[in-house]
């Protein structure tokens, strides 16, 4: 049974496929079309459906549109404004037949309704013309389902994670109604003990906090954490009464206005101030109190020692190790697309499961589901560029004593990830040794200087050098934790840990990703450091490459010094 999961709503456009309770291809739309997070200027919005990574995914199974049998879509028009839900709700939700409310928040809303409830129709009549083929003759064939976003979300880390029963957080910006909800995923059924509903979002007071501190919101939340480090949380109690806890898994946002209590916003691109670094330190603390209380409530409630995280809060990778190393639970697994893009994995998985009624679980062990290129392409896109390079016959052995060299690869390898981590597929890669390297790629990629890099390092490596190596069985493979650097990592790889002494880890593994582990072990018999910095493959405002095109694309505009493309090597002259 094929069923084809589909996010359109709000941002982070994405589609992926799974076969019998098994993820077959995943990927985002901003891949394809280079429009990063999916937002265009409305009303061209990512409300659209996501043709190429649709196309993908088929092409992927060696299918077509007519041989799915269902269509998940993770948002659920019934569910808008005008039914309230209760605290503790038991899953599937029966959606209510009424139509939205007339409390629409802007005037694009009524298009959002209509691109929503018209998605059925535009799958199968509105294909664009180069990709009908792989759509044609799917009329009729595959049954549709409007899934809940909020269970999309806990659907994407339950039944995706590697336990049989655990506590299940979700922390968003809002779906229908719900921003955030509680829940447990015990014998088979999900039950939502508590659900926190619009306008009361924890996600929402920190989108609209980066706003205020001259960013973007909903794409720019972890600059405000790196920010963090920089500051002082001196203005916790202000915050404090932006957001309260209610002592009872739950809390409330009050209409007070950000200019009112935390002074004038910043001008984008205008000079970083302490005061600014001061409101980070803030809401990061804000951020990360909150989620322990709702998680300590969440453990008594569940009596579970596992907890599943999702929703787009749940890539605070600060906040993550702090519910880490709380004590709360002996292990945490947080959904490597915690955004929005993984909330078309969640519709599937769930649909596939309500359907097949259950049977034997898929666990998600790596990320990579997305496009592949071998070598007979990539070199076909090098020959008609008419770009030197050269075969080379030990693709870790040789690119490991570039980067010993100091010199900063890019490296296009394997299936993409999905996700917004780039974890050893579509990355830039270089040496920690150098304290100068942190700088060197912030200026490569046009990023702000306070901005730290991530380390990956093998995985049995990792308690020798992060002293909280070992929490969560010593493995970190989606970067979605802090780990605190030792005081040998501080010495030998320093352009790899951030100001406040921690790091973003990911552990390497040779079962999943054998060229990237075997080039992590070159690197460390060249240097004795078993550590790579890994950042994500791109360029500022450009989504992480998918393509060799877009590779070359982007090595060619950056100050990159080789390019490791498959079995490839480019390099600029000297």
């Amino acid at each position: 049974m094929y069923t084809l999961g589909i996010n359109a709503a709000y941002h982070d456009s994405a589609a992926c496929l799974v076969r019998d309770g098994e993820l077959v291809a995943a990927a985002e739309e901003e891949r394809f079309n280079r429009i990063k997070h999916g937002k265009r200027p409305l009303p061209f919005t990512a409300w659209e459906l996501p043709w190429a990574a649709i196309d993908y995914c088929l092409a992927e199974a060696g299918i077509r549109l007519a041989d799915i049998d269902h269509v998940a879509y993770s948002y659920d028009p019934a569910l808008l404004p005008g039914h309230v839900a209760g605290d503790s709700i038991s899953l599937p939700l029966q959606p209510s037949a009424r139509p939205p409310g007339e409390d629409w928040a802007s005037p694009w809303e009524p298009l959002f309704y209509a691109y929503v409830v018209n998605a059925p129709r535009q799958l199968v009549g509105g294909v664009p013309h180069h990709l009908q083929a792989r759509f044609a003759d799917a009329a009729d064939r595959f049954r549709w389902h409007f899934v809940e976003h909020h269970l999309a979300h806990e659907a994407s880390a339950f039944l995706a994670a590697p336990f049989d029963s655990a506590a299940v957080m979700t922390l968003d910006g809002r779906g229908e109604r719900a921003t955030t909800t509680l829940g447990v995923w015990r014998d088979g059924q999900l039950q939502r003990l508590r659900q926190i509903n619009y306008p009361h979002s924890l996600g929402l007071l920190y989108e609209d906090v980066t706003r205020h501190l001259g960013f973007l919101h909903s794409s720019d939340e972890y600059k405000v954490m790196a920010l963090a480090s920089y500051g002082k949380p001196i203005y916790r109690d202000v915050f404090r009464e932006l957001l309260r806890y209610d002592g009872d898994g739950g809390f409330t946002r009050p209409p007070l206005p950000l200019a009112g209590c935390l002074g004038p916003p910043r001008k984008r691109g205008a000079l970083l101030e302490q005061a600014h670094f001061d409101i980070a330190a803030s809401l990061q603390q804000l951020l990360e109190e909150t989620a322990l209380e709702l998680a300590g409530w969440l453990s008594r409630a569940s009596g579970e020692k596992q907890l599943c995280l999702a929703g787009g809060v749940a890539l605070n990778c600060v906040m993550n190790a702090r519910l880490r190393d709380s004590g709360l639970f002996d292990e945490v697994w947080v959904q490597p697309a915690a955004g929005d893009a993984g909330t078309a994995l969640g519709a599937a998985l769930w649909v596939d499961r309500q359907e097949r009624g259950g049977g034997e679980r898929w666990h998600m062990e790596h990320a990579y589901y997305g496009p592949a290129y071998d070598d007979d392409e990539i070199e076909a896109a090098l020959r008609w560029a008419k770009l030197p390079h050269r075969h080379l016959l030990d693709v870790p052995e040789q690119v490991a004593g570039l980067l010993a060299e100091g010199k900063i690869v890019g490296w296009f390898q394997d299936r993409m990830e999905f996700g917004p981590r780039a974890l050893g597929a579509r990355s830039i890669l270089a040496s920690p040794i150098d304290p100068a390297m942190q700088a060197r790629l912030n200026e490569l990629k046009d990023r702000e200087d306070f901005r730290p890099v991530a380390p990956a390092i093998l995985e049995e490596a990792v308690g020798d050098w992060f002293i909280d190596g070992h929490a969560n069985g010593g493995k970190s493979p989606f970067m979605l934790f802090v780990h605190v650097a030792t005081a040998q990592a501080a010495e030998r790889i320093p352009a790899a840990v951030h100001v406040d002494g921690t790091a973003r880890v990911q552990t390497v593994s040779p079962r999943w990703n054998p060229r990237f582990y075997l080039l992590l072990q070159a690197f460390r018999r060249l240097t004795g450091v078993p550590v790579l910095i890994n950042t994500s493959f791109n360029v500022r405002g450009e989504p992480i490459v998918c393509t060799p095109r877009d590779a070359l694309n982007a090595f060619w505009s950056t100050p990159l010094d080789a390019l490791a493309i498959g079995s490839f090597l480019v390099e600029k002259a000297r």
